[in-house]
């Protein structure tokens, strides 16, 4: 087989992984067109969503390699650097890169819930982590972090608080919102990929925070941690990954 019709077989089985992972994870009907089906992606996938305009030029690019027929005869040429981009994406969609592997941070800093906001802050100058999961009776209740501690210390300056008797005698449990802790924050198992965690990200504005656990509860130990700094980072796997 000649270079040219190894392209177009590469293309067209490239083409055809993108196709058949998306109707088999999103359960897409068989008599649903690609063009709709990307569109249909678009929303629930950060991978099909950022490379949309270029699916869709594939999909009009497939058409034009092989003549629909029975036998389906290729009778055009894709350039190799768009068969390997498209192999590219097929391979993201069909096999995504786990978080856990490529960004987040293995060695997770957990407060417990009963520490003082003094700790609590002691403890974020010496590591350096602006995002904290805190535990309370072993389980992961919610996240601190820089916002809530200035929201809370502006409060008690405003009401003319004294701040190092409140710091001192003040646990990081009494400044937990309860009602916002699902927002903020998301628990995960150690299976989610990048692109599951761009969608969480995208999709919630407010969240600071992915706590990986093996299997995804609040009752287990934090095995990583993906906050809103790591978003570029994210990313960049997407547009660098290569299985």
């Amino acid at each position: 087989m000649n270079n040219d019709v190894s392209n177009a077989m590469r293309f067209i089985n490239a083409y055809n992984q993108v196709d058949q992972t998306l109707r088999a994870v999103y359960n897409f009907k068989r008599n649903m067109s690609f063009n709709d089906m990307i569109r249909r992606a678009v929303p629930i996938n950060s991978i099909v969503r950022k490379y949309e305009d270029k699916l869709i030029d594939y999909a009009r690019l497939r058409n034009a390699i092989v003549h629909n027929s029975k036998e389906e005869r290729i009778i055009a040429e894709p350039h190799t650097d768009v068969v390997e981009e498209l192999e590219h994406i097929a391979d993201l969609i069909s096999e995504p890169p786990l978080a856990i592997k490529e960004i987040a941070t293995r060695n997770v800093l957990v407060l417990d819930s009963e520490v003082s906001i003094k700790k609590a802050l002691e403890t974020i100058a010496k590591s350096g982590f602006k995002i904290i999961p805190i535990c309370q009776h072993e389980t992961i209740a919610g996240v601190l972090t820089p916002n809530r501690l200035v929201q809370v210390l502006g409060e008690n300056v405003s009401e003319n608080v004294n701040l190092e008797t409140y710091i001192n005698n003040t646990p990081i449990s009494a400044i937990i919102n309860e009602s916002d802790a699902e927002v903020l924050f998301a628990i995960r198992p150690v299976t989610i990929t990048v692109q599951e965690a761009l969608d969480l990200f995208s999709r919630n504005r407010k969240l600071q925070a992915i706590i990986i656990t093996k299997t995804g509860i609040n009752l287990e130990q934090p095995l990583g941690i993906l906050t809103i700094a790591n978003i570029i980072d994210l990313n960049k796997v997407v547009e660098d990954y290569d299985v």
